[in-house]
């Protein structure tokens, strides 16, 4: 889905002719190739793959991993995070291309294992794959412009379907509850599965109003101001439906880890989860450090904090004020 709105936001007509169409038909399925494994590429300014400009056509060079869908027969194209130039403004060198899965010098060479089990998530190799130039997505350094447009949209959808999924868990121990007895009555009476079923629909209802809340700001003040909103519920959402699941595990015993229960599978992804789209770190210093811009110095807080005026009164911290503490006023 995140391809698909890039291209639908950001797209040429031919380029919406020839890949969007096909994808919204469901006759294809792409692939967002951005991670690489020898930089951090939670931080995208990392990013060190090629781009580079040859007469009517874009040469790319490149090492990508996780790329999900990308182990998929079905998946045709690739759109490509990669540097146009590595010099300038730091976020004016990274460019999106579209890069088709049969291009010459793709290779994908493993698919990567999660949890030890092999899932569709790709490790490739770009060796001088070469692109039409109109395969350039809005134009050279737009790249982080459109991540930004993309990734945030990318991560409500997951968390939506993280919240589905955390029902999904949930419907699987109420099942469970009326059909087992332990300790001489159904589980569905014991006194400490009511207790983890009435705490799981708190935690879902507190997460959906939490994400509605997170598309309704990206829709009235655009994704980039809303992305304290979007970060909140990246943690919050699997966080939330981590826990149910296990829940969910502890309710079925053994069962809950074995092949013939999908909950082992569910706990694998929304673990991953926590790591796709930006591990959770990083949403948190996106959380704080947007706290501390907006009401690090606010009237409220110094009210409530307080202050021991004898510290001014008899003044025996004079030799080392402003070594202690931050000057009031400025930015942590």
């Amino acid at each position: 889905t995140g391809n698909m709105e890039v291209l639908e936001k950001y797209g040429t007509p031919e380029q919406k002719e020839q890949w969007l169409k096909p994808l919204l038909a469901g006759q294809i399925r792409s692939a967002f190739a951005m991670t690489e494994p020898g930089v951090a590429s939670s931080d995208a300014t990392n990013i060190s793959s090629r781009i580079e400009r040859d007469g009517d056509d874009y040469v790319i060079n490149g090492h990508k991993w996780w790329i999900s869908g990308a182990c998929r027969p079905e998946c045709k194209v690739f759109i490509f995070l990669g540097r146009t130039s590595f010099e300038g403004a730091l976020h004016r060198q990274q460019s999106m291309i579209i890069v088709p899965r049969d291009a010459p010098g793709v290779k994908i060479i493993r698919p990567m294992a999660v949890f030890g089990h092999e899932h569709d998530h790709a490790e490739i190799v770009f060796d001088d794959v070469r692109v039409p130039a109109t395969n350039m997505i809005l134009g050279e350094g737009r790249g982080f412009e459109i991540a930004q447009g993309r990734l945030g949209p990318g991560r409500i959808h997951h968390c939506m379907r993280t919240i589905g999924q955390a029902e999904a868990a949930l419907a699987a121990i109420l099942y469970r509850a009326q059909r087992r007895k332990a300790f001489g009555k159904v589980l569905a009476k014991q006194d400490t599965l009511r207790q983890v079923v009435a705490e799981a629909r708190i935690s879902i209802e507190q997460n959906r109003q939490l994400c509605y809340l997170a598309a309704v700001m990206a829709d009235e003040v655009g994704f980039k101001a809303a992305r304290k909103y979007i970060a909140m519920i990246k943690v919050a959402a699997p966080r939330m439906a981590l826990k149910i699941v296990d829940d969910a595990i502890q309710v079925h015993g053994a069962h809950g880890v074995g092949q013939d229960s999908k909950l082992s599978d569910m706990y694998t992804g929304l673990r991953t989860l926590r790591v796709a789209d930006g591990p959770d770190i990083v949403h948190l210093n996106t959380i704080a450090k947007m706290e501390m811009e907006a009401t690090g110095d606010s009237a409220i807080g110094a009210a409530v904090s307080g202050e021991n005026k004898n510290v001014a009164k008899y003044g025996k911290f004079k030799h080392v004020e402003g070594r202690l503490a931050p000057v009031p006023g400025s930015k942590l």
